[in-house]
């Protein structure tokens, strides 16, 4: 009988006197749900800007009419740039849209809505229109990104970003960390390219994911190059891209973007000498790694609208996604505590000892790709992943523009300070009963 006098949206009233919530508790509860839950309150809405554009150019023939379209598209798609910017439709919206404004010589301004009165079309463009930059007609040069820089002027900066394993994130900006990161996340988001990844749990019930599946759509580039898409997936590392070429295309510059197999099934290097880029796609064991070297200008050409938030590359994952080596340790320390005591052996075949035997073999200094090694083969078990961090390296000395920067150090290390930070928690502890007991002495002296 009670329950049928509590109205449903009492919860949601913000004046009251029981136990209605504030608006600022409202929300609170808004916040915490769209954090937990991002996918299921902020879905992609990219199909529906997809099928009102067509459904609206059907049988529209003049191209005042497909222009307007095209117009009130674009603004379609932009408005879902914040639940759409990890989904790849999104991104072949955005440069669709860019291909269909130059073909049909559309202007960006203008408006959106069918017009009333019929005016006469432009006349269609003769020829492509011109580049906006310096980068005129000269193809070769326009496609070599290193010859755009003038004879006395400072170099290109180039900076690293890598995503193997567990996965472990390098970002452009050298920070490192270890990521849950489930399903698909975009890596890289710009003018010229873009990357996403997909991860799987490598272990049932284990936090850890790893990458079976990547994408990578190159744009197309003035005179250079045609659009092109990279897909790989497990047991499957092509030679080629998805359209069977291994160039950019038919473009004057065409051979500035190629793949180059190095390892059949294991090692391909993309090279996009347009932007001076070169990637780095592996399988090793049943998941694939990603490196990628390129300058900072082309990290940080930013699409109009669009700030970067989301690219794990350029800002890191989200705080609610990352794993926390320290927590790990102590979790898996006393899980294999447990384990030893009823078998002898660690839940997934590697003692810590074990584990760090197996690491030091292929990566003698404990920098924070030893811990990855160490954190993979605890978390999984899984041999491979041994190779996967020896390998991240690798491309780092491959990729990385400052040798001094390659190895990467943890102020609070996942492996070597177990002693140091049993005694740190021991000060404390001490500090805290010194107190109380001091605190006990004052209050009995002052009565």
């Amino acid at each position: 009988m009670e329950r049928s006098e509590v109205r449903p949206r009492a919860g949601w009233m913000v004046m009251g006197k029981r136990a209605r919530l504030s608006a600022l508790e409202v929300c609170n509860i808004l916040i915490t749900i769209l954090s937990l839950f991002p996918v299921a309150s902020l879905q992609c809405k990219i199909l529906k800007c997809n099928s009102d554009f067509w459904a609206s150019t059907s049988n529209s023939a003049r191209e005042e009419e497909f222009c307007t379209a095209l117009r009130a598209y674009n603004g379609c798609v932009r408005r879902t740039a914040r639940t759409c910017r990890g989904d790849l439709a999104y991104h072949s919206a955005q440069h669709g849209i860019e291909d269909l404004m130059s073909q049909h010589n559309c202007s960006k301004e203008g408006p959106t809505a069918p017009p009333r009165a019929h005016t006469s079309a432009p006349p269609p463009p003769s020829k492509p229109p011109a580049p906006d930059s310096q980068e005129r007609s000269d193809g070769p040069e326009v496609c070599h990104y290193e010859r755009s820089v003038p004879r006395h002027a400072p170099q290109h900066n180039y900076t690293h970003c890598g995503f193997f394993g567990d996965p472990h994130l390098r970002t452009f900006g050298d920070e490192f960390q270890t990521c849950r990161v489930e399903g698909a996340w975009p890596l890289i988001h710009n003018k010229f390219l873009s990357v996403q990844v997909t991860n799987s749990p490598v272990v049932p019930g284990s936090l850890a994911t790893a990458t079976s599946k990547l994408t990578i759509i190159f744009k197309n580039f003035q005179e250079c190059v045609d659009q092109k898409m990279y897909k790989a997936e497990t047991d499957e590392l092509p030679a080629a891209f998805a359209d069977g070429s291994k160039n950019g295309g038919d473009r004057h510059g065409a051979n500035t973007l190629r793949v180059v197999e190095r390892v059949p099934g294991q090692h391909v290097e993309i090279q996009a000498r347009y932007i001076g880029t070169t990637i780095v796609v592996r399988q090793v064991g049943r998941y694939l790694t990603f490196a990628v070297r390129m300058p900072e200008e082309v990290v940080h050409s930013v699409e109009e609208g669009d700030d970067q938030d989301l690219y794990l590359c350029l800002h890191g994952c989200p705080a609610n996604q990352l794993i926390d080596f320290r927590t790990f340790r102590a979790r898996a320390t006393e899980t294999q505590g447990k384990a030893r005591v009823r078998s002898g052996t660690a839940p997934h075949g590697f003692t810590y000892q074990a584990a760090r035997a197996r690491c030091k073999e292929r990566l003698p200094v404990e920098d924070v790709y030893f811990q990855s090694c160490l954190f993979d083969l605890l978390s999984s078990g899984d041999i491979n992943f041994t190779m996967a961090a020896y390998y991240a390296f690798e491309d780092v000395k491959m990729l990385h523009s400052n040798s001094k920067r390659y190895h990467l150090f943890e102020k609070d290390p996942f492996v070597g300070n177990a002693a140091p930070a049993g005694l740190h928690w021991l000060q404390l502890v001490l500090v805290h009963c010194l107190t109380v007991y001091l605190w006990t002495e004052c209050c009995s002296a002052q009565l």
